[in-house]
């Protein structure tokens, strides 16, 4: 498996990858949407990261993460996805490893991430990596009811 930068050519996998997991767990909203319509206006041109993980001879894209930068010292870690066919392989894991060293690398003192309760396997991962719960403010998505912060 290895991990790429997202380019404008994999915003259909972007898409793929996010709706399959949005529809599996939660919804898509309308912020979702935007956010995958529009990638680069809504998370890179801000700052922010898109990662894909590709597997295999063929290079096939099998997962994504972002990080959005909230400020000079935050990001906010979001769509995190493995298509069903290449979970438990600790791609999830490879990803966030990724995404906690890009933001350090970049000077940040703290990622928050926001999920739902009912997502007991990645709030397990976020645990794992030392997120923490916090007071849920500033919520911008509809099905959330966690928020979680790690602070390097």
């Amino acid at each position: 498996m290895k991990i790429i930068n997202y380019q404008e050519c994999h915003q259909k996998d972007l898409k793929k990858l996010s709706y399959e997991w949005l529809e599996k767990y939660v919804s898509i909203e309308p912020i979702d949407e935007e956010m995958l319509n529009n990638p680069k206006s809504f998370i890179l041109d801000g700052g922010g990261h898109i990662f894909m993980a590709q597997h295999g001879e063929h290079n096939e894209t099998v997962g994504t993460v972002s990080l959005i930068q909230v400020d000079d010292k935050t990001f906010e870690l979001a769509k995190l996805a493995v298509t069903e066919k290449y979970q438990g392989l600790k791609l999830g894991q490879h990803l966030m490893e990724h995404c906690l060293n890009v933001a350090k690398q970049q000077g940040a003192t703290k990622v928050i991430l926001y999920t739902n309760q009912k997502l007991t396997k990645a709030i397990g991962l976020y645990k794992k990596f030392g997120f923490i719960e916090i007071p849920l403010n500033n919520n911008k998505y509809i099905e959330s009811d966690l928020k979680m912060e790690l602070l390097f």
